[in-house]
C-alpha cells in the first residue's frame, strides 16, 4: 500500500508538467512581471518573443528618434524667446540710451531750406535758380505726377502703408544682403531718409542709425504722407550739384519739373540710388540703365500701362552737360554778384526780375555760336561776347562767351580789352562838345606827338578830309588830333560821363582805344547816341520781391539824366550812320532800318569789335581769343558786324523802321578853318576859342605844343591864365 502511493505521487507530477507546458509562456510572462509561477509559463513568454517580426522590434526605436527632434525644436524655440526678449531690452536700452542723448522732442523743428533765388525774364519765363539747391521747392501738384510715382516704386513701395520704419523691406534687404554677399539693398524709407537728410550726418553708426529711426516716427506724426513726400523730393540730391526735382529737372533736361516725361521722371528716381554715379552729366548710359529699372518697378506695381512703358523705352538718351549750360546762366552769374548790394544778405526766398528779353537772348545766342562754329578754325578765333540794351540801358541779351557749360568767366561783363577804334566815337563827341562840327576840316597826313606817330590803317592820307570822312574811314591821324585839341582828360571825362566806369589812361594813344574797357560799358556809351543824349546806365535788375510779392527793390533808371547835348547827339548820329552806309561797318547795314555803329580792331588782330545801334537797341559784339593769341585778319568790320547784322536782323523782325534822331541839316562849318558864316550859331564860337598855340620840334615840323605823349598819363593841356574855353554845350545850355 505504501509503494503504491509513491509510485502515483511520481507520475502525477510528469503528467502535470506535460500537461502544463502549453501554459509556460505566460508563466514565464508572469516571472517577468515579478510573480511566482511554473518554468514553463516562462519559457513559453521567451519563445513568443523571439518569434516577434525585426520591424516591429525597430518602432520603439523610431518612436525615440522623433522625440529628440521636438525636443531640441522646443528648446530652440524656447531659446530663441529667451535670446529674443533679452535683445529686445537691449535694443530698448540702446534706443533709451541714444534717445536720452538727443534734444526734447518739443524741440524739432524742420531747418529752413536755403534760400533760393529765381531769376525770370522781362515776360515772366523762369532763366535760371541760384542757391545751395539750385531750384526752388515745389507743391505736389506743381510737379508731374511721374515724379513721386516713380520715387515710390523704386525707393519704398509700401511709403503710404508705413509708419516710419518698414520691417518688411528691412528684412527683405537684409536677405538680399545676406544672398549677394554684399550690400546691394538698403531698407530705409523715404521718411528716414528725408530724416537723415534734414537733421543727421551721414557717417554710420548705431547711434546715428537710432536717431534715424526716432526722428522717423516723430516725422511720421507730425506730417503727413504727402508733406514728406513733398520735402523730400524738395530737398533730395540728384547729382552735378541739384537738389530738389525742380533744379534736377532744368539741370539735366532744360525745362520745369512740370513737364517731365515719364521716363524722365525714371531716370530721375533712378537717379537717387547713387546721384553722382549715375548722374547722365557724367555717366548717361548707367543712367538710362537705371532708368529702365524704375520703369520696370513702376510697371509691377501697376502704375503705368505696358504702352507708356513702351513709349518711355523709345525715348532718346538724356545727354546732359557736364555744367549748367545756355547762355542765360551768364545773366544768372551777373545777377548774383550784384544783388547782394541791392537787398543785402540773402536768407529767404527771392524772385529777381530781370530786362532780359529770353527771345532775344535766344537769337544773339544762335547768332554768336554759329559764326563760331563756321569760322572759328579758319580765322583762329576762339571766343566771343554780344550785348544788347535798349535806350535806358535796360540790357535785353547778354552773351559771356561761346559755351557756358566749358567757361564761366563772362566776357561782356569782366574782360577788359582795348576797344581799338570803336572808342573813336567818344573822342569825337568831346570834339564836337566845344564847337566842332562833322564839317570840320582836319588834314589827313602823318602825325608826330613826342615819340608818338600815329598811322592809319591802310598807310595812306588823304589829305584834308572833315571829321565826317575821317570817322566813316577811321582814320587814325585825325582821332589823334582831336584828343590833342580838347585834351586827353577831358575825352576821359567825357567817357564817365557816358557811363565808362573802367580806369582810362590820359593819354594821346586813348584816341585809337589803347585803355581797356568792358564790352557792356562801351555799349552803353553809344546808347547815350541813340537816345537823343541821356545817359543809358547798364543795368540787369529790374525787381526784387520776396516769394510772397513783398518788393524789396526796384531800379530807378527810367528818368536818366542828360549828358550830352541833343544837337551833339544828332551830329554824332549822322557821322556814325554814314560808317554803316558807306564805311568800315558796311556788312552790318540791315535791311529797311536806319543803323549807326563803328568798328573797332587792336594791334595784330587781337581783338575785333562792332559797337552799332538802331532806334530800339545798342548792341556790341567782340571776337577774339582769351589767351590774348591774334586772330587771323579778323576786323571789326568783318565777322562782329556780320554778327551783329545776323542778330539786330532776328530782333527788327515785323518791327517798323524807326528813324534815328539826326536832327536838322549840318550848318556848312569848319571851326579853325576860314570861310565860316557869320550866320551860324556855332561858327560864332571860332573867335570866342583861343588860338590854338602853334610850336615846332627839332625837324622844323609845326605841332601843338599841348601835345602829350602815350606814356605821359594824366597831364592836361595848360591854358592862359584867367580864360576858359567856350564849348557848345556852355552856348546850348546858356552858361
Amino acid at each position: 500500500m505504501a509503494r503504491k502511493k509513491t509510485t502515483r505521487s511520481r507520475i502525477e507530477p510528469s503528467f502535470e508538467g506535460a500537461r502544463s507546458k502549453g501554459s509556460s509562456r505566460s508563466l514565464a510572462d508572469e516571472r517577468v512581471a515579478g510573480k511566482t509561477g511554473p518554468k514553463s509559463t516562462t519559457r513559453t513568454a521567451s519563445a513568443k518573443r523571439r518569434k516577434k517580426p525585426q520591424s516591429k522590434a525597430r518602432k520603439p526605436r523610431g518612436r525615440t528618434s522623433r522625440g529628440r527632434i521636438t525636443g531640441a525644436l522646443r528648446s530652440m524655440v524656447y531659446w530663441c524667446c529667451v535670446l529674443g526678449i533679452w535683445g529686445g531690452i537691449a535694443i530698448a536700452g540702446v534706443v533709451v540710451f541714444y534717445g536720452a542723448r538727443m534734444p526734447s522732442a518739443a524741440t524739432w523743428s524742420i531747418p529752413d531750406r536755403p534760400p533760393n533765388v529765381k531769376i525770370v525774364s522781362v515776360n515772366g519765363e523762369t532763366m535760371a535758380n541760384r542757391g545751395a539747391t539750385g531750384g526752388e521747392a515745389l507743391l505736389l501738384g506743381d510737379m508731374s505726377p511721374y515724379i513721386p510715382e516713380a520715387v515710390i516704386a523704386i525707393e519704398d513701395r509700401r511709403f503710404y502703408s508705413h509708419f516710419g520704419v518698414d520691417p518688411i523691406g528691412l528684412a527683405r534687404a537684409m536677405v538680399s544682403n545676406v544672398m549677394a554677399g554684399r550690400m546691394v539693398q538698403g531698407g530705409s524709407t523715404l521718411t528716414q531718409q528725408l530724416a537723415k537728410n534734414l537733421f543727421l550726418s551721414p557717417e554710420r553708426t548705431i547711434e546715428r542709425k537710432v536717431q534715424e529711426v526716432l526722428l522717423s516716427l516723430w516725422l511720421e506724426h507730425r506730417f503727413s504722407k504727402d508733406q514728406i513726400l513733398e520735402m523730400y523730393l524738395n530737398r533730395v540730391f540728384f547729382g552735378s550739384g541739384a537738389y530738389g526735382v525742380e533744379a534736377a529737372s532744368r539741370r539735366y533736361f532744360r525745362k520745369p519739373a512740370r513737364d517731365v516725361s515719364l521716363a524722365e521722371a525714371a531716370l530721375l528716381a533712378g537717379l537717387l540710388k547713387a546721384p553722382s554715379r549715375l548722374s547722365p552729366a557724367r555717366n548717361p548710359k548707367a543712367a538710362e540703365a537705371r532708368g529702365q529699372v524704375v520703369l520696370a518697378a513702376m510697371r509691377d506695381q501697376g502704375v503705368v500701362s505696358e504702352s507708356e512703358i513702351a513709349t518711355a523705352l523709345t525715348s532718346p538718351q538724356v545727354r546732359a552737360k557736364s555744367y549748367w549750360t545756355g547762355s542765360e546762366n551768364y545773366v544768372a552769374d551777373l545777377v548774383m554778384q550784384r544783388l547782394p548790394d541791392l537787398v543785402g544778405k540773402i536768407t529767404e526766398d527771392l524772385v529777381v526780375e530781370t530786362t532780359i528779353d529770353f527771345q532775344l537772348q535766344r537769337e544773339a545766342e544762335k547768332a554768336l555760336r554759329e559764326t563760331l562754329e563756321k569760322n572759328s578754325a579758319k580765322f583762329r578765333v576762339s571766343q566771343g561776347a554780344l550785348v544788347s540794351l535798349d535806350g535806358t540801358g535796360a540790357v535785353r541779351a547778354l552773351i559771356g562767351g561761346r559755351e557756358y557749360a566749358t567757361s564761366q568767366f563772362d566776357r561782356a561783363t569782366d574782360a577788359l580789352r582795348q576797344p581799338g577804334s570803336a572808342f573813336k566815337p567818344i573822342v569825337y563827341a568831346a570834339a564836337l562838345e566845344q564847337g566842332r562840327t562833322p564839317l570840320s576840316v582836319r588834314n589827313d597826313a602823318p602825325v608826330k606827338i613826342g615819340k608818338w606817330t600815329p598811322e592809319n590803317y591802310d598807310n595812306k592820307y588823304r589829305g584834308e578830309v572833315t571829321l565826317s570822312d575821317a570817322l566813316a574811314h577811321s582814320l587814325n591821324t585825325v582821332a589823334a588830333q582831336l584828343v590833342m585839341e580838347v585834351g586827353p582828360k577831358t575825352v576821359v571825362q567825357t567817357a564817365r560821363r557816358l557811363g565808362i566806369e573802367a580806369p582810362l589812361k590820359a593819354n594821346a594813344s586813348i584816341a585809337l582805344g589803347t585803355s581797356e574797357v568792358t564790352l557792356l560799358e562801351l555799349t552803353g556809351s553809344y546808347a547815350a547816341f541813340m537816345n537823343g543824349g541821356y545817359k543809358a546806365t547798364p543795368h540787369v535788375i529790374s525787381r526784387v520781391s520776396t516769394h510772397d510779392g513783398k518788393v524789396l527793390y526796384e531800379n530807378t533808371y527810367a528818368n536818366p539824366p542828360r549828358v550830352i547835348d541833343p544837337a551833339v547827339a544828332a551830329m554824332m548820329n549822322q557821322m556814325l550812320v554814314r560808317v554803316v552806309e558807306e564805311g568800315t561797318g558796311r556788312k552790318a547795314r540791315l535791311d529797311g532800318w536806319p543803323a549807326a555803329g563803328k568798328t573797332g580792331t587792336t594791334q595784330s588782330y587781337r581783338d575785333a569789335l562792332f559797337v552799332g545801334y538802331t532806334a530800339n537797341l545798342a548792341t556790341g559784339v567782340w571776337f577774339g581769343n582769351d589767351d590774348g593769341k591774334p586772330m587771323k585778319n579778323v576786323t571789326g568790320g568783318g565777322l562782329p558786324a556780320e554778327t551783329w547784322k545776323q542778330f539786330m536782323q532776328a530782333a527788327h523782325s515785323g518791327l517798323p523802321p524807326t528813324n534815328l534822331p539826326l536832327g536838322g541839316p549840318l550848318p556848312p562849318v569848319a571851326i579853325d578853318k576860314p570861310g565860316a558864316q557869320a550866320t551860324d550859331p556855332v561858327a560864332g564860337l571860332v573867335r570866342d576859342l583861343p588860338p590854338v598855340p602853334v610850336s615846332r620840334d627839332a625837324t622844323g615840323a609845326t605841332g601843338n605844343n599841348f601835345l602829350t605823349p602815350p606814356a605821359d598819363v594824366g597831364s592836361a593841356p595848360t591854358q592862359p591864365t584867367g580864360t576858359r574855353r567856350t564849348t557848345l554845350l556852355d552856348i546850348l545850355m546858356g552858361n
